[in-house]
């Protein structure tokens, strides 16, 4: 076992700070419990938070750029992730099937790190279960879903900072604005949405690593 992924175990014994890290960067400024109080016909899902380092940029993880397409989430930054699928065992499972089914890293290269807390979608009604793992021999081998992803980021975790926080105006599919909405400007992308959400949690997990 490394002292990178020890170290990693040891964070992860913490209390999670969870949705109070989640409303810094929640577009409608509510939680998610609140949401799900009134919401039917909830979706499962579970997104794969995938960590690694290198010695240029240190401790980073993966993020995707979906592909265009006639749905909510068409060209948003997210994880590598999706629906649970009834012959998947466990939602972990699903992140493991559904990371290397987008970006090609097999379950075994993966170790189990922890769960972040859950983030409720309400446009799509999907509740998504953050699972964190590290990656301890990285590699630049990805077997990009062409139909799911239009681009794999590698995102520094140094880059997650209050000053690389910017409020912008969004227009969703459907047409509705979000006035405003906080989100992460690394320079090469724009994360906004739930994927902010899990990062500022993630972020206040790892500020002591």
């Amino acid at each position: 076992m490394s002292d990178s992924y020890q170290r990693l175990l040891t964070l992860f014994e913490k209390e999670l700070p969870g949705e109070r890290a989640h409303l810094a960067m929640y577009p409608k400024r509510a939680a998610s419990s609140i949401a799900l109080k009134t919401a039917e016909n909830v979706r499962m899902s579970a997104v794969a938070i995938v960590l690694f380092e290198t010695d240029e940029n240190g401790l980073q993880t993966l993020v995707i750029r979906r592909q265009e397409y006639d749905g909510t989430h068409s060209g948003q930054i997210s994880f590598p992730g999706g629906k649970w699928e009834q012959s998947d065992p466990t939602l972990q499972f699903t992140a493991l099937r559904e990371c290397e089914e987008e970006i090609g890293i097999p379950p075994g290269e993966l170790l189990p790190v922890g769960k972040l807390t859950d983030v409720y979608v309400p446009v799509s009604s999907f509740l998504i279960e953050p699972y964190v793992f590290y990656w301890e021999y990285p590699h630049t081998q990805f077997l990009q879903s062409e139909r799911e992803v239009a681009a794999i980021h590698r995102l520094p975790i140094r880059l997650l900072t209050d000053e690389n926080i910017e409020l912008i105006d969004i227009v969703l599919a459907n047409g509705q604005k979000l006035l405003r909405t906080p989100h992460f400007n690394t320079g090469e992308i724009m994360i906004w949405g739930a994927t902010a959400l899990i990062l500022n949690e993630l972020r206040e997990m790892l500020q002591d690593y």
